[in-house]
């Protein structure tokens, strides 16, 4: 049976709250997972600042909390567990697995004017 490193949402209505499953794939969001790996809050968090920093705290960069056991998030992922796409941008922020590419065609130095050269003969013709 497959298996998924996925979401879980908990928490009220308008701040979710997250926890790191590893479940098998056909079973529903909320059920019983097979281990609980972590936790993720998407709602991003100031950081409460020190007596020896003078920036202001709306000048501090916010965060968004993730704890995540690594050493069994490799191990489910040795095993064959497949991360869904948002787990997937999470485990490569880590550095877990490799971050997927969004598609983009990835172009050299002097190609963008090729390119564009021969998108103006397939319109003239």
């Amino acid at each position: 049976m497959v298996l998924k490193i996925r979401l879980a949402r908990f928490g009220k209505r308008h701040s979710p709250f997250y926890n790191i499953v590893v479940a098998h794939a056909r079973t529903a969001r909320g059920s019983k997972p097979l281990e609980v790996l972590g936790t993720f809050d998407p709602i991003p968090k100031t950081p409460l600042p020190t007596h020896d920093d003078d920036t202001p705290a709306d000048k501090l960069k916010k965060y968004k909390d993730i704890k995540l056991d690594v050493d069994r998030a490799r191990y489910w992922l040795g095993v064959g567990a497949q991360p869904s796409d948002p787990m997937w941008k999470l485990l490569g922020m880590i550095g877990l697995v490799v971050p997927k590419s969004k598609g983009r065609k990835v172009l050299e130095v002097g190609q963008g004017a090729e390119l564009g050269k021969e998108d103006a003969k397939a319109e003239g013709s």
